[in-house]
């Protein structure tokens, strides 16, 4: 594994047969658009701060990969212009909520896709936890493909899947969606599913008719199903 949302784990992930890959984003204390998954830069950097609290110059100072390979953090504008040599990968872009500026990153990731020319890409699709945002998306730029995440404690106070948005798609976890399994195509809805990453839990989601779902493991998936395709291939018949 490399380290999370760093260009080198992009660039390995995009050399892989896959669908896609996934990103996080927050805005600098500057504006800026960071890919970011955490608040805080504690845990994937060698600092400490909230991102909000800091520009995207401090920002990039930091070390988001190992001692061997440092890594900066990236804008969004880098993911997008790196998904350009990949034109058969899909982008799953996360707007970061709740948080005080949940708004203004709906806002500034449209700029971002308006600015790149891919308002209208079938590669790029929005995810988030806030139905404002998919609102958001959907009337600011409805030819995007939108999922709405459900929480995980949503399987204890929204147990029928009530939605207050019109997304494309659905996402609630792994666990969340093996509880539930009626989720899967709610109302005619893909599914997307996150975080799979044990062979068990791969194999639900193949067996099951799950659209896309989300691993941190991607080799691992790619063997899983390489295995399960090789053992369900029927023996020859033998010669008569």
């Amino acid at each position: 594994m490399y380290p999370e949302l760093t260009r080198r784990a992009f660039e390995e992930a995009l050399k892989l047969p896959i669908h896609g890959i996934e990103c996080d984003v927050r805005l600098s204390r500057d504006g800026k658009l960071v890919v970011f998954h955490d608040a805080n830069v504690s845990r994937t950097t060698n600092g400490r701060g909230r991102v909000d609290c800091m520009d995207y110059a401090q920002l990039r100072e930091l070390n988001c990969g190992t001692d061997e390979d440092p890594q900066q953090v990236m804008l969004l504008e880098e993911l997008l212009e790196l998904m350009q040599d990949y034109p058969d990968k899909h982008l799953y872009i996360e707007t970061k909520h709740p948080t005080l500026y949940g708004p203004e990153v709906d806002e500034q990731t449209l700029r971002v896709l308006t600015y790149a020319g891919l308002l209208h890409s079938e590669r790029i699709h929005i995810i988030s936890f806030s139905h404002k945002a998919v609102r958001y998306f959907t009337h600011m730029a409805p030819q995007l493909e939108t999922y709405y995440l459900f929480r995980v404690r949503e399987k204890r106070w929204n147990p029928r899947g009530t939605m207050l948005s019109r997304p494309y798609g659905v996402g609630p976890s792994i666990q969340h969606l093996q509880a539930r399994q009626q989720l899967v195509g709610l109302r005619g809805l893909k599914t997307y599913t996150w975080t799979v990453n044990t062979p068990r839990q791969m194999m639900w989601c193949r067996d099951h008719n799950v659209d896309v779902l989300a691993t941190d493991l991607p080799n691992l998936a790619l063997e899983t199903f390489a295995r399960a395709d090789a053992t369900s291939v029927p023996a020859p018949a033998p010669a008569s």
